[in-house]
């Protein structure tokens, strides 16, 4: 082979250099009508290199053979097997094995080329015909770095074709040829351009091992990716968190992306109940995203492109954080409650005094349970990480003054999401963002012993939903608008339940009182009778057969819709005649409903057994009152 300093071998390198300039750099500047112009071109010198490559190896393989038999064989590579290009294996250092090294460089960049220009087959061939070169000789301090990023390409080829399980076999493998060289050699291994530059052009042995991790949290990305979508949540966590956390180790990330990312994990976590691992990655995706700057003025925006795009790109990512801290914030109030609430959904005093007491006794535990979670040990950013984490616990709250902490930084993140998320242009972002802070006040509500700010709490809610509900369109929007209406409709049945057993320490509630039951009552049985309504056909016609995802809340619709019309507090007989047979129509309903479709009765078991026997009592009701009428007249 030419001398790696000789005239012909540094045309050779300056061809492999300028393939890579074309590719990387000039082919974003391609026009849109030949989008791969710069790739072909790129393409071309690799194939002259190819060709440079074995030209050489065909003049000196001959004298090399007897030689090579006695230099011994390369350790096989425990996950892969098979021969070795042309059936014979080459030690990595050997002039033969740097050879075929050579060759594998330049089948991987012929491979990438063809896949970046949608030519996936041909990419898969050259890719594969890399991998063969040599999978003899893959944990080698000349080739692990080639061998893994082969597999790595392979991997998302074929989780594009959707076929996972093959994506995930290639991606194991370069993990643990990874684990495998680490724990044999961890020198740092030579980069693919090594073998194309003049050694005074090499990269330091820092900048090796860089791009070497670089490659493996490649690898660990991919790996995540292919278990989430293997359904293997878990694993798919584990994957993402290290590879978050290899980045920061490394230096090697986009710090909104990086921060996106972090923000995300978190929200997997809270599904899991890991709330200490979730907020250390929302502190983290706080204190990473900071470090992208401060967000341009609007001044500022309206007079450069640049700042423009900047600040966008800033407010929504930021907003987005906001979001996920409110989901936290959210979920760990409505696990507290599940976990404190009665078999009728009241606070449970005596679980509520045992948790207490257990809670004491587990403080130790509590700092047991921080050192095993999976934390970002980047020494740069600890220190910000934990000083954000202080703002919130992640312990489940047990009183309100706990519940009420983690319900102030729940909104404090509303109002920084709804800044960007703003109704205009964000709409169902923007309700989204107002249901979760219903649902933060509802949660916070559970807390609340004084039955007067417990109601004032879901007026607070009525007054974020309503405005909303009335303004927005359900012929674009039906699904929110019914979303929206059964929750108004169940926060002033809520309200009225409370009103009530204020009522019921008085000895006799006084008019006020008595209207202020009332237009509760009603303004619920309006928002149910609008769900309802919006479930009817254009003609009007209520459906014959109920979709699954309406059969629970239409029946429980309008089993409360006939609770609430018997509960309307009036003096007139007429009126109580008249709101007892719309009452007694929509116990009617459920029941009759259950009858023609037997399969419905599994979804509203409580509510058919209560209707069953209003629709045996209320008759006697009614024509009592029929009695007193024709008696009065």
């Amino acid at each position: 082979m030419a001398s790696v300093n000789s005239r012909e071998w540094r045309a050779v390198c300056e061809k492999f250099l300028r393939s890579q300039e074309l590719s990387e750099k000039e082919s974003r500047k391609d026009p849109e009508n030949d989008p791969f112009r710069s790739k072909y071109e790129a393409r071309e010198l690799l194939k002259e290199i190819y060709c440079f490559l074995k030209n050489v190896d065909a003049d000196e393989s001959e004298e090399e053979e007897e030689g090579e038999e006695e230099d011994g064989q390369c350790e096989q590579s425990e996950s892969e097997g098979g021969e070795a290009a042309g059936g014979r294996t080459h030690p990595g250092d050997s002039r033969a094995g740097l050879r075929a090294a050579k060759l594998g460089v330049v089948e991987y960049y012929l491979g990438v080329n063809h896949i970046e220009t949608e030519e996936l087959s041909a990419g898969e061939e050259h890719l594969m015909s890399c991998v063969k070169l040599l999978e003899k000789c893959a944990v080698t301090r000349e080739n692990v770095s080639l061998c893994i990023q082969a597999r790595n390409q392979l991997g998302i080829l074929w989780a594009g074709r959707d076929e996972t399980e093959k994506a995930q076999g290639f991606l194991e493998t370069a993990k643990s040829i990874y684990v495998r060289y680490m724990k044999e050699d961890g020198q740092p291994p030579l980069d693919l351009v090594d073998f194309f530059v003049v050694e005074q052009e090499a990269p330091s042995q820092q900048e090796r091992m860089r791009r070497f991790e670089m490659v493996y949290t490649h690898t660990l990305y991919y790996l995540a990716q292919v278990y989430k979508n293997l359904e293997q949540y878990e694993k798919a966590g584990q994957y993402c968190h290290s590879t978050l956390q290899r980045q920061l180790k490394f230096s090697q990330f986009v710090p909104l992306e990086w921060a996106i990312n972090a923000a995300a994990l978190s929200q997997y976590y809270i599904t899991k109940t890991r709330y200490m691992e979730a907020r250390h990655c929302l502190a983290a995706a706080n204190v990473i995203a900071g470090l992208a700057g401060e967000v341009p003025s609007e001044a500022a925006a309206k007079e450069s492109e640049v700042e423009y795009e900047k600040r966008e790109q800033l407010r929504q990512k930021r907003a987005e954080i906001a979001r996920c801290w409110i989901k936290y914030c959210r979920n760990l109030l409505e696990d507290a409650k599940k976990l404190l609430e009665d078999n009728i959904g009241e606070l449970d005093l005596d679980r509520q005094e045992e948790m207490l007491r257990a809670r004491r006794d587990e403080e130790e535990e509590k700092e047991r349970g921080r050192k095993s979670a999976v934390l970002f040990d980047s020494s740069d950013t600890f220190d910000s990480i934990c000083r954000q984490e202080e703002k919130v616990s992640s312990v489940l709250p047990l009183i309100f003054e706990e519940a009420s902490a983690i319900f102030l930084v729940g909104q404090g993140y509303v109002a920084q999401a709804k800044e960007y998320f703003e109704m205009d242009g964000h709409v169902t972002d923007h309700i989204e963002i107002l249901q979760d802070h219903s649902a933060l006040f509802k949660a916070l509500a559970f807390f609340e012993e004084r039955l007067e700010r417990r109601c004032k709490m879901h007026k607070r809610r009525v007054d974020i939903l309503e405005p909303i509900c009335k303004d927005l369109n359900p012929q674009y929007y039906l699904l929110i608008c019914r979303q929206l209406q059964f929750e108004l409709a169940e926060t002033f049945n809520e309200m009225m339940d409370l009103k009530l057993a204020v009522a019921d320490k008085q000895d006799q509630p006084d008019a006020h009182t008595i209207k202020k039951l009332n237009h509760l009552c009603t303004s619920s049985i309006k928002y149910y009778q609008m769900f309802l309504d919006s479930i009817r056909s254009p003609e009007g016609k209520f459906p014959e057969k109920l979709e699954d995802d309406l059969l629970r809340p239409a029946l429980a619709a309008k089993f409360r819709v006939a609770r609430l019309q018997s509960k309307i507090i009036t003096t007139n007989l007429n009126a109580q005649l008249e709101n007892l047979n719309h009452s007694l129509d929509s116990y009617n309903f459920v029941v009759q409903y259950c009858e023609e479709n037997p399969e419905a009765k599994k979804a509203v078991e409580t509510e058919l057994e209560l209707s069953e026997e209003m629709v045996s009592l209320l008759p006697m009701k009614i024509n009592r009152i029929k009695s007193k009428l024709a008696s009065s007249n």
